[in-house]
């Protein structure tokens, strides 16, 4: 656990790790709005039946973003070995050089994947109270307004980490899940 805070210190893997989250997350997000947007306007009748195609969506968007970011930082770190390997003519196999990169890569994928996983997940829960507590029609609206609050936290957080306007920087990319949502109700069907 101390070497993986340790290696969020460096600013290098703390800023990989952070946009990969954030970007995967908003990918999430808005592809969870999509869902639920299209699921009321398609005419699903159960909550649980939104919940199953939103958590189908979070498999494939969390394992995309765990493989890809695996894969591009396995590619990326190794062309960074490489390149200190010839400035310093000696072989880093099983260095701490080496071992850090491995535990970075990690770090990334496993930033990487959990970001669309609770980009799609949260905007889900107001399925599960479908017939209970809320309508459909309600748990629809509810979902797009967590998803927008969310995007609203992912951009605040941006514009606080740069120094902007947070709440500027959160209207900005809530922005997008409105976008999506009135999108949404201009789609054939």
């Amino acid at each position: 656990m101390e070497r993986i805070r340790d290696l969020l210190g460096t600013g290098d893997v703390a800023s990989i790790s952070r946009r990969y989250f954030i970007s995967n997350g908003f990918d999430g997000t808005l592809t969870s709005i999509g869902i639920v947007v299209g699921a009321y306007l398609s005419g699903v009748t159960d909550g649980f039946t939104v919940v199953q195609i939103g958590l189908g969506a979070a498999v494939g968007l969390g394992t995309s973003g765990v493989w890809s970011v695996w894969e591009i930082e396995r590619a990326e770190k190794q062309a960074e070995i490489m390149t200190i390997e010839r400035a310093m003519l000696t072989e880093l196999t099983d260095t701490r050089v080496q071992r850090d990169q491995i535990a970075a890569r990690k770090i990334n994928a496993v930033a990487s994947g959990i970001g669309p996983i609770i980009g799609i997940c949260c905007p889900l829960v107001p399925f599960l109270f479908h017939g209970t507590l809320v309508t459909l029609l309600e748990a629809t609206v509810l979902a797009v307004g967590i998803g927008v609050g969310l995007l609203f936290i992912f951009g605040a957080y941006l514009g606080s980490i740069s120094k902007q306007n947070w709440i500027v920087a959160g209207l900005r990319m809530g922005l997008a899940g409105v976008v999506v949502a009135i999108l949404n109700l201009f789609l054939p069907g």
